[in-house]
């Protein structure tokens, strides 16, 4: 006597019914380097964060190619657009490096995220040494 096989469920065909079916279906493994992304793309908020901050109380930029994006765009708009362009460059360059040094790749986003988190915690020092404090509040007179 032989023995069958268990009969397989039967799998209905179902289209994408949204945009998170999409998403689900793009990134449902993790992909390379996703944590250190995160931090590198972290890191860069918060420096733009602060520089966008200390442009609007007076300083200026030393980054002659970041001043370049802030003469043809503005603050708020060339600022975007340099950082933008940067994170964008370092990730797919890490992305591309990691296809064939998956440890080289993983020790240049981190020591990038380092870099930019010393500069953040530099201009952080550079806007209270020179007299500005973190909440400038207006207080009424009593």
């Amino acid at each position: 006597m032989t023995r069958r096989p268990p009969e397989l469920p039967k799998v209905k065909s179902k289209k994408a019914k949204g945009a998170a079916d999409w998403l689900h279906l793009l990134f449902r493994h993790h992909l390379p380097l996703e944590s250190e992304t995160a931090v590198f793309i972290l890191v860069n908020v918060l420096d733009y964060t602060m520089t966008y901050w200390m442009l609007m109380h007076g300083f200026r930029e030393s980054n002659p190619i970041a001043n370049w994006f802030l003469a043809g765009w503005g603050a708020a708009k060339g600022l975007l657009l340099y950082k933008f362009a940067l994170i964008t460059t370092v990730v797919l360059i890490c992305q591309i490096v990691y296809t064939k040094r998956p440890h080289t790749a993983r020790l240049l986003l981190t020591f990038g995220s380092l870099g930019v988190f010393f500069v953040v915690v530099y201009s952080l020092m550079l806007y209270v040494n020179h007299g500005g404090t973190m909440l400038e509040l207006e207080l009424p007179e009593l």
